[in-house]
């Protein structure tokens, strides 16, 4: 009943909004391209995908630290941080879980091979060296394979051009928080680069929170390396390299609340990824491939020792890889229409060992063997547009996985713009699939060799409204998403398909110009979910740390040609969590709490900028996990030479 409330109010409103535009068409500015919702550069006007953009301008005059940080703003999402800087942080796309959206740099797939949720943790991804991040919402298994239920975070990093131009900056701040980056782009006849090299340290604060009697620090220290390479070998043929490394260590706790504190518990990262990647355009740009092959490596190290409240020791370490071939054709065969062909291969392997003693239980073991996994999946998309006023793509795909055989997805997303009024309306209807993970799948205690892959199927309709030239973009979408074969665990804690969910809700978004050097964006996202899983002790309770409501507002102010000034202001609802020191687990209820971020920068001369930021300006405590802390009231401030 709340989701049609909502709409109706948006609709009206709308109405209300296009009765006032004139009968004659007007030219409207060009959208954005976008790369992620079709896998080949479209205008944003012309995606029916739920897809938004947080552009180079956005992320430098936010200042954030962290990719995770950028996010918190964006609707649709939901966040998690387990503590300080450096601890685990996790996105929960549209109500899925925090394993099912696909996230990529560079077209590489980050989300790690040797976890059993095949998750990514953002805590140790830095800013450095990113141009966009495009986020794309709803099931996307038809163009990306396992692991997009929910949809896709895409980064995409920077490309030199122009004459050479090298940069270093400097920041410190609150907890002891320092950072340093240098960086050099540009480009040479046909060659370009882009590489930046930074270092981050913090002393943190205790994950668990303070005000359940903890203090003891929980600081991080990261090393980070990102580049990328390109050359152009003629007209038709282009190469590009990338690499990435990050060496990160961070200090954290158990669990959060009354005697959390542990301060043996250390963890180390180690990861790196690299691809190569060539474009050859032939029969006059008609025919267009993409070849590529990428190696994504992730090295976790935890170990604690025993406490006066925990008497376990503990050692282990977790080492996965992935490597990735494909191959895309672009086909425009015929005007107006544009077809894609692809076939991809990703091998995973994944190796871990496990340690524990205690005195009064004694030692345990758990050793994971090598083993690994290959999903070779094909997939083709039509797209098709009609007078430029209707869009289309219909897409199908099919995976063989090496263990549970194989599964079609597909999707279809069409749009039609009335350019009279500045109006589009858009529909999906897709599903995804999710495949076991190597621990799911090869444990020897939990594992379960004849697991099938998780699933989804997911649709949304929405409208979007373009004013003044497309200044001002108004939009609202409606979702609903259910997850089935979702991964559980029988009476002898084997891991079976036994688990489904839905996800529901209508995200609201405007963004606007009013004058040249002013820019707000507002954003209002409700989200229900329920456990369907029949017979479990949370059937028809709502998924765990998912906001039922989120909203966001973010200004942007420029002026005296080379100062700007930002205020963003988030406010999360309540959430359900639960506390797992009763058992069974009890359900909880977490607080909803709004934080206001002020950011400001201002260049004294072409070389020489000073910025800085304010987090959390009312000092709010809030908790996103039962326990843990977050950060309160934290001023940075730094410096950039342009040289």
């Amino acid at each position: 009943m709340e989701i049609k409330k909502i709409l109706f109010v948006f609709f009206f409103i709308s109405s209300y909004v296009f009765a006032q535009q004139p009968d004659s068409a007007k030219i409207y500015k060009l959208s954005d391209v976008v790369v992620t919702a079709t896998r080949t550069a479209i205008h944003e006007v012309e995606a029916a995908s739920s897809i938004s953009i947080i552009d180079s301008a956005s992320i430098a005059n936010s200042h954030d630290l962290t990719v995770y940080e950028l996010l918190k703003n964006q609707y649709g999402l939901s966040l998690t941080q387990q503590g300080p800087q450096g601890s685990l942080s996790y996105i929960y796309l549209r109500g899925s879980g925090p394993g099912d959206t696909q996230v990529l740099v560079d077209g590489i797939p980050m989300n790690m091979p040797n976890d059993p949720g095949n998750t990514f943790d953002f805590a140790d991804l830095p800013v450095d060296n990113i141009s966009r991040i495009e986020i794309l919402r709803g099931p996307q298994s038809t163009l990306y394979g396992s692991n997009a239920l929910g949809g896709v975070i895409n980064i995409i990093t920077k490309q030199g051009y122009g004459k050479p131009k090298f940069y270093l900056s400097g920041e410190g701040g609150a907890y002891n928080t320092y950072k340093g980056l240098l960086g050099l782009n540009g480009s040479l006849d046909k060659f370009n680069y882009s590489i930046t090299a930074s270092r981050l340290t913090s002393d943190g604060f205790s994950a668990a929170s303070k005000i359940y009697g903890n203090s003891e620090n929980d600081g991080t220290e990261n090393y980070n390396i990102s580049s990328r390479f390109g050359y152009n070998v003629s007209n038709n043929l282009n190469l590009n390299f990338y690499v990435r490394y990050i060496k990160a260590k961070s200090s954290l706790d158990q669990h959060g609340g009354l005697y959390g504190d542990d301060p043996t518990y250390i963890y180390k990262l180690e990861e790196s990824s690299y691809k190569a990647e060539g474009k050859l355009s032939l029969l006059g740009g008609k025919w267009q491939q993409i070849y590529g092959v990428s190696f994504f490596r992730n090295v976790r190290q935890y170990a604690f020792d025993s406490t006066l409240y925990n008497p376990f020791s503990s050692s282990s370490i977790y080492d996965g890889n992935n490597l990735k071939f494909e191959w895309q054709n672009n086909l425009s065969i015929f005007k107006n229409n544009l077809i894609t062909l692809g076939i991809e291969s990703e091998q995973e392997k994944a190796i871990s060992t496990y340690f524990s003693s205690s005195a009064a239980y004694g030692n345990f073991a758990s050793l994971f063997p090598q083993n690994q996994a290959t999903t070779t999946g094909i997939y083709l998309q039509d797209q098709l547009q009609l007078r430029h006023e209707f869009f289309s793509s219909f897409g199908i795909r099919y995976d063989n996985h090496t263990r549970f055989g194989s599964v079609v997805t597909y999707r279809i997303a069409p749009a039609y713009v009335f350019w009279q009024t500045g109006t589009k309306i858009k529909a999906t209807y897709g599903t995804a699939f999710k495949a076991p993970s190597l621990f799911y799948l090869f444990d020897p205690a939990y594992g379960n060799k004849d697991l099938k892959p998780e699933k989804s199927t997911g649709w949304d309709v929405g409208i979007e409204q373009y004013i003044l030239e497309k200044d001002i973009i108004a939009g609202v979408n409606y979702f609903k998403t259910e997850f089935k074969d979702l991964f559980g665990t029988d009476n002898d804690f084997k891991t079976i398909n036994i688990n489904s969910a839905e996800s529901k809700g209508v995200e609201f978004y405007l963004t606007t110009k009013p004058v040249n050097n002013i820019s707000v964006s507002l954003n209002y996202t409700l989200t229900e979910t329920k456990d369907n899983s029949a017979g479990s002790i949370d059937y028809g309770h709502e998924l765990l740390r998912r906001p039922k409501h989120k909203f966001g507002m973010s200004l942007d102010y420029g002026f005296l040609k080379n100062a700007n000034a930002g205020i963003q202001v988030i406010y999360v609802g309540q959430r359900e969590d639960k506390d797992f020191s009763f058992y069974p687990a009890k359900r909880v209820e977490l607080g909803g709490y709004t934080i206001v971020n002020l950011s400001a920068s201002y260049g004294l001369t072409n070389t020489f900028e000073l910025y800085g930021r304010i987090d959390n300006l009312f000092d709010k405590y809030y908790e996103d996990i039962l326990g843990f802390a977050t950060p309160g009231l934290s001023a940075y401030g730094g410096i950039k030479l342009n040289l």
